[in-house]
């Protein structure tokens, strides 16, 4: 109980001195800006309900990407990181460039990609992908070296196959530190995922933040940011929930 009952006291109280310094004009003053830049709680809520039907149809459009990406990111993370794990010499050959790579500004490759590949919605998968497959690859990785030698020699001792010790031994080894990596995945695909619409999108919540922005309709661009928020937390939650439903041994 207590788990929850803290955060959402300190959140609670949190909205609430927003929804005063708000009120009172404070907030306005200390940014020194009109009134109406900065919304409180109360005017973001009203603006989430009166354009939900605008909200939602972009919500979907941005939630598709981020599933996609994050299945991209899923299936060539876990491929690369058995390869790496299995063969010494991709291992030595790719690691080095998997962390090289994440130097690179993910805002500084997200225009390129749409200037090759249009509007659609592969330079988006792409994107949201790039940013996904480190954890992925890397947590993974790691939770296949963390092999117990001896439970390896035990295996091979009963004449376990290859495949019946990557089976048996190695992917439940490994399970736990992939969901790792996963749950880190799930939280910053969002991120990658409005990154790619504020390159180049016509639909949604980047599209939909930055045109807002624009507009100065500021509650309703932390609306949309909220939303993103949500689906961040509710992509964690469900990946919590599969890892209790996978892993049952701990």
């Amino acid at each position: 109980m207590k788990r929850w009952l803290y955060p959402t006291l300190l959140l609670a109280a949190l909205l609430g001195l927003w929804q005063v310094l708000a009120d009172t004009g404070v907030l306005a003053d200390v940014f020194g800006v009109e009134s109406f830049l900065v919304p409180s709680p109360s005017e973001i809520a009203s603006s989430l309900w009166e354009s939900r039907s605008l909200i939602l149809e972009n919500a979907w459009v941005t939630l598709k990407e981020i599933l996609l990406g994050i299945g991209c990111a899923l299936v060539v993370g876990i491929a690369f990181a058995v390869l790496m794990h299995r063969w010494v010499t991709i291992h030595d050959a790719t690691y080095p460039l998997i962390v090289a790579s994440q130097t690179i500004p993910i805002i500084v490759i997200a225009p390129i990609l749409i200037v090759w590949f249009g509007y659609g919605i592969g330079p988006k998968l792409v994107i949201i992908a790039l940013i996904c497959f480190f954890p992925v690859t890397i947590s993974a990785l790691a939770g296949l070296s963390s092999v117990d030698p001896d439970a390896t020699k035990l295996m091979r001792t009963l004449d376990a196959s290859r495949w019946q010790i990557f089976r048996r031994l190695e992917i439940p080894t490994a399970l736990p530190q992939t969901f790792t990596g996963t749950k880190i995945a799930v939280v910053l695909a969002p991120i990658g995922a409005v990154f790619a619409e504020w390159a180049g999108s016509t639909s949604g919540l980047g599209h939909m933040i930055l045109t807002d922005s624009a507009q100065l309709e500021i509650a309703r661009e932390f609306a949309a940011v909220v939303v993103l928020s949500a689906m961040a937390l509710a992509l964690l939650g469900l990946t919590v929930l599969a890892e209790r439903r996978v892993i049952t041994w701990r």
